[in-house]
């Protein structure tokens, strides 16, 4: 696939990948970008444009993944997008699954034991990953946070608890949104809806996806960041 630069028009961009819609309305991106430039949306929207196209290039393409240029940008713009994302999904792709499942399973919950399952495994989800978000802002991010303001001027505290391994949470929110799809997918029965049911796939679909690549900026850039701070905090 082909990298996206800053001089293409926003609009050709997402009308040819519309899974961009969700990451852009996250940095303050509307739709009606009439025919301006990547760069022209970046300027009036007060965002830097090189962080944006690596952002958007790593969510379109699975085989990039500029580790080294990602690190390059400070701790605070890429923990500012994390949070950005988990507020997100509390607001828009959390609630948009939900209620298309909600009409889904109001169709025929009572006759299908099958879709009661799926109702179970998507507040089980649902739990996971908002306990996780909660976390990070309480601990995980303000951690970081500091931790990278420690960096900047060298100066640790000698007795500070190490954060940085926070990912077994969130891999198995993953692995729950994963599992809810398998279930759908292998083992739905009875008579259902089927267009609720479309629809639910698609917003779990999206939402995987999403979560597959924020998870890959979180474990592959943030945490190992953190890592070496924290061993350079220990030598001190």
């Amino acid at each position: 696939m082909s990298l996206i630069h800053s001089n293409m028009l926003m609009s050709e961009v997402v009308e040819a990948h519309t899974s961009l819609i969700p990451v852009l309305n996250r940095l303050g991106i509307r739709l009606g970008l009439k025919d301006k430039s990547i760069r022209q949306v970046c300027e009036e929207h007060q965002l830097d444009v090189d962080f944006l196209l690596v952002i958007i290039n790593t969510f379109l393409n699975e085989e990039y993944f500029p580790e080294k240029r990602l690190k390059a940008f400070h701790l605070s713009q890429i923990i500012d997008y994390l949070n950005k994302t988990n507020h997100y999904y509390l607001r828009y792709q959390i609630p948009n699954i939900a209620r298309h499942l909600e009409l889904f399973i109001a169709q025929d919950g009572s006759a299908n034991k099958t879709l009661a399952l799926i109702g179970r495994f998507f507040q089980s989800f649902k739990e996971r990953l908002m306990a996780q978000i909660e976390k990070d802002e309480r601990e995980w991010f303000p951690y970081c946070l500091a931790l990278g303001r420690q960096w900047a001027t060298a100066v640790f505290m000698e007795d500070e608890e190490c954060l940085g391994d926070v990912e077994a949470d969130e891999e198995n929110a993953e692995a729950l949104l994963a599992d809810l799809k398998s279930i759908m997918i292998k083992h739905l029965s009875g008579e259902y809806n089927e267009n609720l049911c479309y629809a639910v796939l698609f917003a779990i679909s999206s939402l995987e996806k999403d979560m597959k690549q924020h998870n890959r900026i979180r474990y592959r850039i943030v945490q190992p960041m953190i890592r070496q701070m924290e061993r350079f905090n220990l030598k001190k």
